[in-house]
């Protein structure tokens, strides 16, 4: 069977995200339970050069939502970052999850050869569909979503492994 470009990136992104929403909110309600304000831990990082919680949540949502459309030749929909509160923070993993159930798998028929190009202000990056959701997207959707379990799991919130995998 080919690589499917669909079934290697929607799928896995929105569980990814699901993963994300239950483990914050885990944490959410256990943070409830020990009187600790959950703002503590929205602005939590695990190093000072580090992005904090939010920033994570923030940067995991955007490169799905980001790769996705890229990857379907689709608009790219432009999300502020303003969240502050878990409530926030979950709605856009909501708006996200739900952006991505839009998709449908004949928008991704050949795009693991669609040239991608990354613009940033210190120079830019060019990727096959294939290349950009291997050694772009899926790496950056681990990295943020680790990031956001270890800085919980740092400040003494109950999550292990299965929490992170999904049931």
């Amino acid at each position: 069977m080919a690589f499917n470009m669909y079934h290697a990136s929607v799928p896995v992104f929105i569980r990814g995200l699901q993963n994300l929403s239950k483990f914050l909110a885990k944490a959410h309600d256990d943070s409830i339970a020990r009187k600790i304000d959950f703002a503590v831990l929205i602005n939590s990082r695990l190093a000072p050069d580090m992005h904090p919680l939010s920033r994570q949540i923030q940067i995991a949502t955007d490169t799905v939502k980001n790769g996705a459309a890229r990857l379907a030749g689709d608009e790219i929909p432009s999300y502020p970052d303003t969240e502050t509160t878990y409530e926030e923070l979950q709605a856009r993993i909501v708006k996200t999850v739900a952006f991505l159930e839009e998709f449908k798998e004949p928008q991704f028929e050949g795009s693991e050869n669609r040239q991608v190009v990354l613009k940033f202000p210190s120079g830019g990056m060019t990727f096959t569909g294939a290349d950009y959701l291997t050694s772009f997207v899926l790496p950056n959707l681990y990295f943020h979503t680790t990031a956001a379990f270890a800085i919980l799991r740092h400040n003494g919130m109950p999550l292990g492994k299965m929490d992170f995998m999904g049931g």
